[in-house]
């Protein structure tokens, strides 16, 4: 029998990895590093990783991790999911659009002010994986980059 405290303990734990199926891994490949983050040498010619103060993004073909799921590959329509980014700096949002659009992605909205406070942005990258960029003042952003929320 499982013990029910490990259990849930385990539960609690932080994101590892987040995977996104991708289309043409070279090209997000290409993307990512553009975006300025460093590929990891674990990469292998089928799968990228990148590390992202702690956890990992891993690029892995969208058919092959159909499969490696025991899925049918097909499509899925409409936005499912969103990645997020938060930032020290309100200008930062800029950049990271701008940047974004250098390397091969694309915005879906500019720079708003959202109800809960702040201001956020959107991009897809080169699959239609959406990223949102998003400074709010109820955040604060340690030196490992972890985000904190605050209690109020």
């Amino acid at each position: 029998m499982i013990n029910k405290e490990v259990a849930m303990t385990s539960l609690r734990s932080n994101v590892s990895f987040i995977t996104l199926g991708v289309t043409d891994l070279d090209r997000s490949r290409a993307f990512y590093v553009a975006m300025g983050l460093s590929e990891h040498p674990a990469s292998r010619p089928h799968v990228s990783f990148f590390d992202m103060s702690g956890q990992l993004l891993a690029l892995f073909p969208r058919d092959a991790l159909a499969a490696d799921a025991g899925l049918e590959p097909g499509t899925v329509d409409g936005v499912t999911t969103t990645l997020s980014q938060n930032v020290r700096e309100r200008e930062d949002i800029d950049r990271l659009l701008q940047r974004a659009v250098d390397s091969g992605g694309r915005v879906l909205a500019e720079p708003s002010a959202p109800p809960w406070g702040g201001v956020r942005g959107y991009f897809a990258d080169p699959d239609g994986f959406v990223w949102e960029i998003a400074w709010n003042p109820a955040t604060t952003i340690d030196d490992a980059g972890r985000v904190h929320l605050s209690d109020g």
